[in-house]
């Protein structure tokens, strides 16, 4: 199961996605999940869904890796849209049962809240797999600058979560490799009813945070041998670089929320 998490992973490429600022595509992904409140009917999602599959092709990337984005949170994403259906009134009612009913108004909202978790976890994940984590802290850093005003640690909260991005495929790695070890000792993860399958998982737990800590610790060692600091008076290797294409895909999202603003119902 581990295998199909790919939340922080990079895949190299040479895509116009790939080939955009940082800063372009992590505003932009912001944006974009701002924005896609705005949708409130079908058209608007229609909209929104081909932009986001324009986006997608643009990127060169598998759909497979935005399905694998999708398949661990589904559960989730369901009961949510569970929950909206039964427990909105309004428009024709087609099934009622106590408290719980099925109306019209119901289940375009569940469908409505589907759409926008899909698309909002797709754009998340177009813009870890195409964005080095490096160069998202460096977009990061850029973008909480102004807070340096109110001695805000931007370089250092930059630098957690860059590392935190960095090392969550690997932390998945090793869970799998634990698990893959325990299954050729006899353990089977997938027997029994819930509360069995989470009592087998608890074993996990241990060599798990025993080999977490090892990696903090051994990064921290290399850090410092390195003479690693803070930000303060630190060069950066890697410049940000403004282009067209990122100013034009600053105009294409201004001519995305007009259009949307105009589909608004």
């Amino acid at each position: 199961m581990m295998n199909k998490l790919i939340f922080g992973r990079y895949i190299p490429g040479d895509s116009f996605i790939h080939k955009l600022d940082p800063r372009t595509k992590l505003l932009g992904s912001f944006y974009f999940i701002g924005i896609i409140f705005l949708a409130n009917n079908w058209q608007s999602y229609l909209f929104l869904a081909a932009f986001t599959l324009v986006a997608i092709a643009l990127s060169k990337i598998s759909f497979t890796f935005f399905w694998k984005g999708v398949r661990p949170l589904l559960w989730l994403i369901l009961f949510t849209v569970a929950l909206q259906m039964f427990f909105t009134s309004g428009g024709i009612v087609y099934w009622q049962w106590g408290i719980l009913q099925l109306t019209e108004f119901g289940v375009r909202n569940g469908i409505f809240i589907f759409c926008r978790f899909v698309l909002i976890i797709f754009m998340s994940t177009l813009l870890t797999l195409s964005t080095p984590p490096l160069e998202l802290s460096d977009a990061l850093e850029y973008v909480l600058r102004p807070l340096k005003a109110v001695k805000f640690p931007v370089h250092e909260i930059s630098l957690m979560l860059s590392i935190a991005l960095r090392f969550v495929p690997t932390l998945m790695d090793e869970t799998e490799k634990i698990m893959n070890a325990q299954r050729a000792r006899g353990v089977d993860f997938g027997e029994g009813n819930l509360i069995q399958k989470m009592q087998a998982i608890v074993p996990l737990l241990i060599p798990l945070f025993v080999s977490s800590f090892n990696r903090a610790e051994d990064l921290a060692t290399a850090m410092e041998a390195r003479g690693y600091q803070g930000g303060e008076g630190r060069t950066k290797y890697r410049i940000l670089h403004w282009q067209r294409r990122d100013t034009a895909v600053v105009v294409v999202f201004a001519l995305l929320t007009v259009i949307l603003i105009g589909l608004k119902s």
